[in-house]
Protein backbone atom coordinates (compact mmCIF):
# COMPACT_ATOMS: atom_id res chain seq x y z
CA UNK A 1 0.00 0.00 0.00
CA UNK A 2 1.32 3.88 -1.01
CA UNK A 3 0.45 5.99 0.84
CA UNK A 4 -0.03 9.19 -1.95
CA UNK A 5 2.68 12.01 -2.01
CA UNK A 6 5.55 13.06 -4.20
CA UNK A 7 8.03 11.23 -2.13
CA UNK A 8 6.28 7.76 -1.91
CA UNK A 9 5.63 8.47 -6.00
CA UNK A 10 9.43 9.07 -6.52
CA UNK A 11 10.63 6.28 -3.86
CA UNK A 12 8.12 3.33 -5.04
CA UNK A 13 6.91 3.97 -8.33
CA UNK A 14 7.80 -0.02 -8.85
CA UNK A 15 4.89 -0.98 -6.15
CA UNK A 16 2.29 0.53 -8.13
CA UNK A 17 0.63 -1.25 -11.01
CA UNK A 18 1.73 -1.09 -14.70
CA UNK A 19 -1.80 -0.11 -15.37
CA UNK A 20 -1.76 3.13 -13.41
CA UNK A 21 -0.34 6.16 -15.30
CA UNK A 22 1.79 8.40 -13.30
CA UNK A 23 3.00 11.84 -14.34
CA UNK A 24 6.24 11.77 -17.19
CA UNK A 25 7.54 15.08 -16.01
CA UNK A 26 9.54 16.72 -13.17
CA UNK A 27 6.67 18.45 -11.04
CA UNK A 28 9.64 20.32 -9.14
CA UNK A 29 10.27 22.85 -11.85
CA UNK A 30 6.57 23.24 -12.54
CA UNK A 31 5.67 27.49 -11.52
CA UNK A 32 1.78 28.60 -10.84
CA UNK A 33 0.54 30.01 -13.89
CA UNK A 34 -3.21 28.93 -12.69
CA UNK A 35 -4.65 30.48 -10.14
CA UNK A 36 -8.35 28.55 -9.67
CA UNK A 37 -11.04 28.93 -7.29
CA UNK A 38 -13.31 25.91 -6.08
CA UNK A 39 -11.37 22.99 -6.61
CA UNK A 40 -13.49 20.42 -6.35
CA UNK A 41 -14.30 16.89 -8.34
CA UNK A 42 -15.09 18.35 -11.91
CA UNK A 43 -12.25 21.05 -11.66
CA UNK A 44 -9.86 17.68 -11.16
CA UNK A 45 -11.36 15.28 -13.60
CA UNK A 46 -11.30 18.31 -16.24
CA UNK A 47 -9.21 21.57 -16.41
CA UNK A 48 -6.26 19.93 -14.41
CA UNK A 49 -6.40 16.51 -16.40
CA UNK A 50 -6.00 18.72 -19.33
CA UNK A 51 -2.98 20.46 -18.16
CA UNK A 52 -1.72 17.00 -16.89
CA UNK A 53 -1.96 15.97 -20.53
CA UNK A 54 0.05 19.24 -21.81
CA UNK A 55 2.81 18.33 -18.95
CA UNK A 56 3.36 14.74 -19.79
CA UNK A 57 3.61 15.61 -23.78
CA UNK A 58 6.72 18.11 -22.44
CA UNK A 59 4.82 21.24 -22.41
CA UNK A 60 3.11 24.09 -19.93
CA UNK A 61 5.50 23.50 -16.96
CA UNK A 62 4.42 27.50 -16.79
CA UNK A 63 1.05 26.66 -16.37
CA UNK A 64 0.95 24.76 -13.30
CA UNK A 65 -1.72 25.36 -10.61
CA UNK A 66 -2.47 26.58 -7.34
CA UNK A 67 -5.98 25.62 -5.95
CA UNK A 68 -7.76 28.10 -3.84
CA UNK A 69 -10.27 26.88 -1.16
CA UNK A 70 -12.84 30.04 -0.21
CA UNK A 71 -15.97 28.12 1.70
CA UNK A 72 -15.88 26.19 5.36
CA UNK A 73 -15.86 22.76 3.74
CA UNK A 74 -12.72 23.27 1.49
CA UNK A 75 -10.53 23.09 4.54
CA UNK A 76 -10.72 19.32 4.16
CA UNK A 77 -9.17 19.56 0.62
CA UNK A 78 -6.67 21.41 2.05
CA UNK A 79 -5.58 19.11 4.50
CA UNK A 80 -5.71 16.33 2.04
CA UNK A 81 -3.74 18.34 -0.71
CA UNK A 82 -0.80 19.15 2.05
CA UNK A 83 -0.88 15.39 3.06
CA UNK A 84 -0.56 13.91 -0.31
CA UNK A 85 1.48 16.87 -1.87
CA UNK A 86 -1.79 17.82 -4.46
CA UNK A 87 -1.04 14.61 -5.75
CA UNK A 88 -4.63 12.71 -6.68
CA UNK A 89 -5.75 9.67 -8.69
CA UNK A 90 -8.19 9.84 -11.28
CA UNK A 91 -10.15 6.88 -12.02
CA UNK A 92 -12.54 7.28 -15.36
CA UNK A 93 -15.24 4.58 -15.39
CA UNK A 94 -15.90 3.19 -18.94
CA UNK A 95 -19.36 1.71 -19.85
CA UNK A 96 -18.07 -1.53 -20.30
CA UNK A 97 -16.58 -1.97 -16.79
CA UNK A 98 -13.02 -0.95 -17.39
CA UNK A 99 -11.22 0.73 -15.06
CA UNK A 100 -8.56 3.59 -16.02
CA UNK A 101 -6.59 5.17 -13.43
CA UNK A 102 -3.61 7.84 -13.84
CA UNK A 103 -1.89 10.04 -11.23
CA UNK A 104 -2.73 13.87 -11.83
CA UNK A 105 0.11 16.55 -11.01
CA UNK A 106 -0.48 19.11 -12.22
CA UNK A 107 -1.89 20.92 -9.65
CA UNK A 108 1.03 22.06 -7.52
CA UNK A 109 -0.08 23.95 -4.46
CA UNK A 110 -3.17 24.90 -1.95
CA UNK A 111 -3.62 27.91 -0.54
CA UNK A 112 -7.18 27.92 1.87
CA UNK A 113 -7.97 31.29 2.13
CA UNK A 114 -9.91 31.71 5.62
CA UNK A 115 -6.11 31.09 6.96
CA UNK A 116 -4.53 33.40 5.03
CA UNK A 117 -6.47 35.76 2.51
CA UNK A 118 -3.37 37.80 1.88
CA UNK A 119 -1.06 35.01 0.88
CA UNK A 120 -4.20 34.08 -2.00
CA UNK A 121 -4.02 37.97 -3.30
CA UNK A 122 0.07 37.81 -3.22
CA UNK A 123 -0.30 34.45 -5.37
CA UNK A 124 -2.71 36.77 -7.89
CA UNK A 125 -0.32 39.11 -7.71
CA UNK A 126 2.57 37.32 -8.81
CA UNK A 127 4.12 38.12 -12.40
CA UNK A 128 3.98 33.85 -12.66
CA UNK A 129 0.06 33.88 -12.50
CA UNK A 130 -1.46 34.74 -15.85
CA UNK A 131 -4.57 33.06 -15.76
CA UNK A 132 -7.20 32.67 -13.04
CA UNK A 133 -10.02 30.14 -13.38
CA UNK A 134 -13.29 29.55 -11.72
CA UNK A 135 -15.40 26.52 -11.28
CA UNK A 136 -17.73 28.43 -8.18
CA UNK A 137 -21.13 26.98 -9.29
CA UNK A 138 -24.01 28.43 -10.61
CA UNK A 139 -24.98 29.98 -7.52
CA UNK A 140 -21.44 31.38 -7.16
CA UNK A 141 -21.82 34.59 -9.66
CA UNK A 142 -24.04 35.98 -7.37
CA UNK A 143 -26.42 37.55 -9.35
CA UNK A 144 -30.12 38.11 -9.52
CA UNK A 145 -31.95 35.65 -11.38
CA UNK A 146 -34.31 37.87 -13.58
CA UNK A 147 -32.29 41.60 -13.58
CA UNK A 148 -29.10 39.82 -14.42
CA UNK A 149 -27.82 42.59 -11.94
CA UNK A 150 -24.91 41.76 -8.78
CA UNK A 151 -26.52 41.42 -5.39
CA UNK A 152 -24.53 43.76 -3.36
CA UNK A 153 -26.34 43.17 -0.22
CA UNK A 154 -25.55 39.46 -0.05
CA UNK A 155 -23.96 39.42 3.58
CA UNK A 156 -20.37 38.12 2.49
CA UNK A 157 -20.02 40.30 -0.40
CA UNK A 158 -21.36 43.13 1.85
CA UNK A 159 -18.28 42.28 4.21
CA UNK A 160 -15.54 42.70 1.66
CA UNK A 161 -17.03 46.19 0.43
CA UNK A 162 -16.96 47.79 3.63
CA UNK A 163 -13.69 49.82 3.50
CA UNK A 164 -10.54 48.45 4.74
CA UNK A 165 -12.05 44.96 4.73
CA UNK A 166 -10.39 41.46 4.51
CA UNK A 167 -11.51 39.60 1.80
CA UNK A 168 -13.61 36.71 2.42
CA UNK A 169 -14.90 36.01 -0.90
CA UNK A 170 -13.97 35.19 -4.66
CA UNK A 171 -15.19 38.62 -5.72
CA UNK A 172 -13.52 40.25 -2.58
CA UNK A 173 -9.37 38.12 -3.22
CA UNK A 174 -9.68 38.40 -7.25
CA UNK A 175 -10.13 42.12 -7.22
CA UNK A 176 -7.83 42.70 -4.07
CA UNK A 177 -5.48 40.72 -6.68
CA UNK A 178 -6.09 42.86 -9.53
CA UNK A 179 -5.73 46.10 -7.44
CA UNK A 180 -2.20 45.07 -6.41
CA UNK A 181 -1.19 44.47 -9.62
CA UNK A 182 -2.40 47.30 -11.03
CA UNK A 183 -0.45 49.46 -8.35
CA UNK A 184 2.56 47.24 -9.34
CA UNK A 185 3.06 48.13 -13.26
CA UNK A 186 1.74 44.40 -13.96
CA UNK A 187 -0.54 43.79 -16.79
CA UNK A 188 -3.89 41.78 -15.40
CA UNK A 189 -4.54 37.89 -15.61
CA UNK A 190 -7.03 36.30 -17.34
CA UNK A 191 -10.21 35.53 -15.65
CA UNK A 192 -11.96 31.89 -16.92
CA UNK A 193 -15.25 31.12 -16.08
CA UNK A 194 -15.70 26.96 -16.63
CA UNK A 195 -19.00 27.09 -14.71
CA UNK A 196 -22.17 25.79 -16.48
CA UNK A 197 -24.15 29.85 -16.95
CA UNK A 198 -24.81 30.81 -20.64
CA UNK A 199 -21.85 33.27 -21.41
CA UNK A 200 -20.19 32.21 -18.43
CA UNK A 201 -16.99 35.12 -19.38
CA UNK A 202 -19.85 37.89 -20.08
CA UNK A 203 -21.26 36.74 -16.86
CA UNK A 204 -17.90 36.66 -15.18
CA UNK A 205 -17.13 40.14 -16.46
CA UNK A 206 -20.35 41.66 -15.13
CA UNK A 207 -20.04 40.38 -11.87
CA UNK A 208 -16.44 41.07 -10.89
CA UNK A 209 -16.23 44.91 -12.73
CA UNK A 210 -19.49 45.26 -10.75
CA UNK A 211 -18.14 44.47 -7.31
CA UNK A 212 -14.81 46.28 -7.84
CA UNK A 213 -16.89 49.51 -9.30
CA UNK A 214 -18.25 49.60 -5.50
CA UNK A 215 -15.17 49.11 -4.12
CA UNK A 216 -12.85 51.24 -6.42
CA UNK A 217 -14.71 53.19 -9.78
CA UNK A 218 -10.80 53.42 -10.83
CA UNK A 219 -10.12 49.54 -10.75
CA UNK A 220 -13.02 48.45 -12.88
CA UNK A 221 -12.42 51.19 -15.52
CA UNK A 222 -9.04 49.44 -15.69
CA UNK A 223 -10.72 45.63 -15.66
CA UNK A 224 -13.28 46.96 -18.02
CA UNK A 225 -9.82 48.01 -20.16
CA UNK A 226 -7.42 45.54 -19.86
CA UNK A 227 -9.04 42.20 -17.94
CA UNK A 228 -9.80 39.35 -20.73
CA UNK A 229 -13.51 36.81 -19.73
CA UNK A 230 -12.97 34.26 -22.47
CA UNK A 231 -16.18 32.33 -22.63
CA UNK A 232 -16.25 28.45 -22.14
CA UNK A 233 -18.00 24.85 -21.95
CA UNK A 234 -17.43 22.16 -19.94
CA UNK A 235 -18.44 18.68 -19.81
CA UNK A 236 -17.36 15.78 -18.38
CA UNK A 237 -20.00 13.79 -15.85
CA UNK A 238 -17.87 13.52 -12.07
CA UNK A 239 -20.04 12.43 -9.33
CA UNK A 240 -18.95 13.28 -5.61
CA UNK A 241 -16.39 11.03 -4.75
CA UNK A 242 -17.08 8.01 -2.18
CA UNK A 243 -15.69 5.42 0.58
CA UNK A 244 -16.57 3.29 -2.23
CA UNK A 245 -14.37 5.07 -4.66
CA UNK A 246 -11.17 5.31 -2.04
CA UNK A 247 -11.47 1.90 -1.50
CA UNK A 248 -11.72 0.81 -4.68
CA UNK A 249 -8.42 2.54 -5.26
CA UNK A 250 -6.94 0.96 -2.55
CA UNK A 251 -7.64 -2.37 -3.45
CA UNK A 252 -7.66 -1.83 -7.48
CA UNK A 253 -4.12 -0.52 -7.63
CA UNK A 254 -2.42 -0.38 -3.67
CA UNK A 255 -3.09 3.14 -3.00
CA UNK A 256 -3.88 4.79 -0.14
CA UNK A 257 -5.70 8.14 -1.61
CA UNK A 258 -7.74 10.62 0.31
CA UNK A 259 -9.56 12.03 -2.60
CA UNK A 260 -9.70 10.37 -5.60
CA UNK A 261 -12.11 11.78 -8.42
CA UNK A 262 -13.81 9.31 -11.04
CA UNK A 263 -15.52 10.21 -13.88
CA UNK A 264 -16.77 9.23 -17.40
CA UNK A 265 -14.63 9.00 -20.27
CA UNK A 266 -16.40 11.58 -22.49
CA UNK A 267 -14.52 14.52 -22.10
CA UNK A 268 -15.34 17.83 -23.68
CA UNK A 269 -14.14 21.45 -23.25
CA UNK A 270 -14.67 24.62 -26.17
CA UNK A 271 -13.13 27.56 -24.75
CA UNK A 272 -12.65 31.08 -26.85
CA UNK A 273 -9.22 32.10 -28.04
CA UNK A 274 -9.97 35.43 -25.75
CA UNK A 275 -6.52 35.49 -23.35
CA UNK A 276 -4.24 38.29 -22.34
CA UNK A 277 -1.23 36.90 -21.04
CA UNK A 278 -1.12 34.24 -23.23
CA UNK A 279 -2.34 30.73 -22.56
CA UNK A 280 -1.45 26.96 -22.23
CA UNK A 281 -1.51 25.40 -25.56
CA UNK A 282 -5.14 23.68 -25.01
CA UNK A 283 -5.62 22.57 -28.35
CA UNK A 284 -2.55 20.09 -28.03
CA UNK A 285 -4.33 18.21 -25.48
CA UNK A 286 -7.95 17.82 -27.20
CA UNK A 287 -10.00 21.30 -26.26
CA UNK A 288 -11.26 23.04 -28.88
CA UNK A 289 -10.95 26.62 -29.26
CA UNK A 290 -12.87 27.92 -31.42
CA UNK A 291 -13.99 32.11 -31.75
CA UNK A 292 -17.54 31.78 -30.55
CA UNK A 293 -18.49 29.32 -27.74
CA UNK A 294 -22.43 29.98 -27.67
CA UNK A 295 -23.66 27.31 -30.09
CA UNK A 296 -21.90 24.65 -27.98
CA UNK A 297 -22.66 25.81 -24.94
CA UNK A 298 -26.23 26.35 -25.27
CA UNK A 299 -26.25 22.85 -26.73
CA UNK A 300 -24.66 21.49 -23.43
CA UNK A 301 -27.38 23.58 -21.23
CA UNK A 302 -30.31 23.12 -23.13
CA UNK A 303 -29.57 19.40 -23.75
CA UNK A 304 -27.79 17.64 -21.17
CA UNK A 305 -28.00 19.89 -18.10
CA UNK A 306 -31.86 19.96 -18.57
CA UNK A 307 -31.55 16.12 -19.51
CA UNK A 308 -29.96 15.84 -15.73
CA UNK A 309 -32.77 17.65 -14.54
CA UNK A 310 -35.37 15.77 -16.50
CA UNK A 311 -34.65 12.58 -14.75
CA UNK A 312 -33.38 13.49 -11.54
CA UNK A 313 -36.95 14.39 -9.85
CA UNK A 314 -39.40 12.77 -11.84
CA UNK A 315 -36.66 9.64 -10.96
CA UNK A 316 -36.08 10.18 -7.29
CA UNK A 317 -39.62 10.59 -6.45
CA UNK A 318 -40.23 6.88 -8.44
CA UNK A 319 -37.83 5.34 -6.55
CA UNK A 320 -34.64 5.57 -8.24
CA UNK A 321 -31.61 7.06 -6.59
CA UNK A 322 -28.70 6.75 -9.67
CA UNK A 323 -28.74 8.19 -13.11
CA UNK A 324 -28.04 5.09 -14.54
CA UNK A 325 -31.11 3.18 -12.88
CA UNK A 326 -33.39 6.29 -14.67
CA UNK A 327 -31.66 6.68 -17.40
CA UNK A 328 -32.64 2.84 -18.46
CA UNK A 329 -36.77 3.45 -17.75
CA UNK A 330 -38.01 3.87 -21.19
CA UNK A 331 -40.57 6.42 -19.72
CA UNK A 332 -37.60 8.46 -18.35
CA UNK A 333 -35.49 8.02 -21.49
CA UNK A 334 -39.23 8.84 -23.56
CA UNK A 335 -39.19 12.40 -21.51
CA UNK A 336 -35.96 13.07 -22.42
CA UNK A 337 -36.36 12.30 -26.30
CA UNK A 338 -39.59 14.45 -26.26
CA UNK A 339 -38.29 17.52 -24.23
CA UNK A 340 -34.78 17.27 -26.62
CA UNK A 341 -36.91 16.69 -29.98
CA UNK A 342 -39.64 19.28 -29.53
CA UNK A 343 -38.39 21.63 -27.18
CA UNK A 344 -34.40 21.92 -26.59
CA UNK A 345 -33.26 21.33 -29.80
CA UNK A 346 -35.90 23.86 -31.94
CA UNK A 347 -34.13 26.75 -29.54
CA UNK A 348 -30.73 26.10 -31.27
CA UNK A 349 -28.61 27.55 -33.49
CA UNK A 350 -26.36 25.11 -35.92
CA UNK A 351 -23.66 24.02 -33.76
CA UNK A 352 -20.30 23.21 -36.02
CA UNK A 353 -18.96 20.08 -36.78
CA UNK A 354 -21.81 18.43 -34.04
CA UNK A 355 -24.48 15.78 -35.37
CA UNK A 356 -27.42 16.05 -32.91
CA UNK A 357 -28.99 13.03 -33.13
CA UNK A 358 -26.01 11.01 -32.24
CA UNK A 359 -25.28 13.75 -29.54
CA UNK A 360 -28.90 12.93 -27.97
CA UNK A 361 -28.32 9.22 -28.53
CA UNK A 362 -24.80 9.42 -27.03
CA UNK A 363 -26.30 11.12 -23.94
CA UNK A 364 -28.62 8.54 -23.44
CA UNK A 365 -25.77 5.93 -23.16
CA UNK A 366 -23.27 8.40 -20.79
CA UNK A 367 -26.46 9.00 -18.18
CA UNK A 368 -27.06 5.54 -18.74
CA UNK A 369 -23.19 4.44 -17.77
CA UNK A 370 -23.64 1.63 -14.24
CA UNK A 371 -20.33 2.13 -13.27
CA UNK A 372 -19.87 6.05 -13.06
CA UNK A 373 -22.85 5.60 -10.32
CA UNK A 374 -23.89 9.10 -10.53
CA UNK A 375 -26.66 9.74 -8.06
CA UNK A 376 -29.79 11.58 -8.92
CA UNK A 377 -29.81 13.70 -5.61
CA UNK A 378 -26.25 15.08 -6.91
CA UNK A 379 -28.38 16.12 -10.04
CA UNK A 380 -31.28 17.51 -8.01
CA UNK A 381 -29.18 19.86 -5.99
CA UNK A 382 -29.54 23.57 -6.09
CA UNK A 383 -32.13 23.40 -8.48
CA UNK A 384 -32.44 27.24 -7.48
CA UNK A 385 -29.41 28.25 -9.54
CA UNK A 386 -30.36 25.43 -12.19
CA UNK A 387 -33.47 25.56 -13.10
CA UNK A 388 -33.64 29.66 -13.98
CA UNK A 389 -30.44 29.19 -15.92
CA UNK A 390 -30.72 26.22 -18.16
CA UNK A 391 -34.40 25.40 -18.39
CA UNK A 392 -36.77 29.08 -18.14
CA UNK A 393 -34.57 30.45 -21.13
CA UNK A 394 -35.79 27.75 -23.06
CA UNK A 395 -39.39 27.95 -21.98
CA UNK A 396 -39.37 31.73 -22.98
CA UNK A 397 -38.02 30.86 -26.72
CA UNK A 398 -40.76 28.17 -26.83
CA UNK A 399 -43.15 30.36 -26.01
CA UNK A 400 -42.01 33.74 -28.13
CA UNK A 401 -42.40 31.04 -30.73
CA UNK A 402 -45.57 29.99 -30.00
CA UNK A 403 -44.16 26.08 -29.52
CA UNK A 404 -44.51 23.34 -27.57
CA UNK A 405 -43.85 23.28 -23.81
CA UNK A 406 -45.65 20.26 -22.43
CA UNK A 407 -42.02 18.48 -21.46
CA UNK A 408 -40.97 21.60 -19.65
CA UNK A 409 -43.84 22.10 -17.84
CA UNK A 410 -43.49 18.40 -16.67
CA UNK A 411 -39.91 18.93 -15.80
CA UNK A 412 -40.72 22.33 -13.73
CA UNK A 413 -43.73 20.42 -11.70
CA UNK A 414 -41.51 17.12 -11.02
CA UNK A 415 -39.13 19.21 -9.44
CA UNK A 416 -41.97 21.25 -7.64
CA UNK A 417 -43.21 17.69 -6.27
CA UNK A 418 -39.90 17.06 -5.15
CA UNK A 419 -39.93 20.24 -3.18
CA UNK A 420 -42.27 18.62 -1.05
CA UNK A 421 -39.66 16.07 0.69
CA UNK A 422 -41.27 13.15 0.33
CA UNK A 423 -40.90 10.47 -2.36
CA UNK A 424 -44.11 8.33 -3.35
CA UNK A 425 -42.86 5.86 -1.05
CA UNK A 426 -43.02 7.87 1.66
CA UNK A 427 -39.15 7.97 2.02
CA UNK A 428 -37.89 11.79 3.11
CA UNK A 429 -36.45 13.65 0.40
CA UNK A 430 -33.18 16.55 1.67
CA UNK A 431 -33.34 19.26 -0.31
CA UNK A 432 -30.05 20.64 -1.06
CA UNK A 433 -30.19 24.35 -2.47
CA UNK A 434 -29.48 27.98 -1.11
CA UNK A 435 -33.10 28.10 -1.39
CA UNK A 436 -34.10 24.98 0.16
CA UNK A 437 -36.60 26.37 3.05
CA UNK A 438 -38.77 28.56 0.88
CA UNK A 439 -39.04 26.04 -2.03
CA UNK A 440 -40.42 23.74 0.35
CA UNK A 441 -42.53 25.97 1.98
CA UNK A 442 -43.55 26.84 -1.67
CA UNK A 443 -44.23 23.32 -2.41
CA UNK A 444 -46.34 22.45 0.29
CA UNK A 445 -48.13 25.63 -0.35
CA UNK A 446 -49.73 23.92 -3.07
CA UNK A 447 -52.61 21.98 -1.65
CA UNK A 448 -54.17 25.67 -1.50
CA UNK A 449 -52.68 27.50 -4.43
CA UNK A 450 -51.40 25.05 -7.05
CA UNK A 451 -49.50 27.25 -8.93
CA UNK A 452 -47.48 28.86 -5.69
CA UNK A 453 -44.37 27.30 -6.72
CA UNK A 454 -44.08 29.13 -9.70
CA UNK A 455 -45.01 32.50 -7.89
CA UNK A 456 -41.75 33.23 -7.16
CA UNK A 457 -40.67 36.11 -9.89
CA UNK A 458 -36.94 35.52 -8.55
CA UNK A 459 -36.86 31.97 -10.19
CA UNK A 460 -39.60 32.13 -12.93
CA UNK A 461 -40.40 35.95 -13.71
CA UNK A 462 -43.85 35.63 -15.01
CA UNK A 463 -44.50 32.30 -16.34
CA UNK A 464 -47.39 32.14 -13.36
CA UNK A 465 -49.26 34.20 -16.16
CA UNK A 466 -48.76 32.09 -19.34
CA UNK A 467 -51.34 29.87 -20.16
CA UNK A 468 -49.31 28.04 -22.39
CA UNK A 469 -47.01 26.47 -19.57
CA UNK A 470 -49.71 26.63 -16.76
CA UNK A 471 -52.08 24.02 -18.23
CA UNK A 472 -49.61 21.53 -18.98
CA UNK A 473 -47.79 22.42 -15.30
CA UNK A 474 -50.87 21.67 -13.72
CA UNK A 475 -52.19 18.86 -15.46
CA UNK A 476 -48.44 17.06 -14.91
CA UNK A 477 -48.42 18.41 -10.94
CA UNK A 478 -52.33 16.96 -10.73
CA UNK A 479 -51.18 13.62 -12.29
CA UNK A 480 -48.01 13.36 -10.25
CA UNK A 481 -49.81 13.42 -6.86
CA UNK A 482 -53.09 11.46 -7.79
CA UNK A 483 -50.84 8.82 -10.33
CA UNK A 484 -47.08 9.23 -9.29
CA UNK A 485 -44.69 9.91 -11.68
CA UNK A 486 -44.76 7.22 -13.95
CA UNK A 487 -48.64 7.85 -14.39
CA UNK A 488 -47.10 11.14 -14.87
CA UNK A 489 -45.08 10.09 -17.70
CA UNK A 490 -47.29 8.04 -18.95
CA UNK A 491 -49.82 11.01 -19.65
CA UNK A 492 -47.07 13.49 -20.94
CA UNK A 493 -46.09 10.99 -23.54
CA UNK A 494 -49.44 9.83 -24.89
CA UNK A 495 -50.23 13.53 -26.09
CA UNK A 496 -49.67 14.30 -29.57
Amino acid sequence: MVRLSAAALSASPAELTPEVGVPGYDRSQLKAGIVHFGVGGFHRAHQAMYVDRLMNAGDAAEWGICGVGVLEFDARMKQVMDEQDCLYTLVLKHPDGTLEPRIIGSLIQYLYAPDDPQAVVEKLASPDTRIVSLTITEGGYNFDQITGEFMADTPAVAADLRPGAVPTTVFGLVTAGLALRRARGLKPFTVMSCDNIPGNGRVARKMFTAFARLKDPGLADWMDAEVHFPNSMVDRITPATTDADRELVRENWGIDDGWPVVAEPFEQWVLEDDFGLGRPPYEQAGVQVVDDVEPYEQMKLRLLNVGHQAIAYFGSLAGYRYAHEAAHDPLLVGLLRRYWQREGRPTLAPVPGVDLDAYTDELVARFGNEHVRDTLARLAAESSDRIPKWLVPVIRDRLAAGGEVDASAAIVASWARYAEGVDEAGEPITLVDRLAHSRHEAALAQASDPLAFLRDASLFGDLDAHPAFTEPYLRTLRVLHEGGARAALEDLLARP
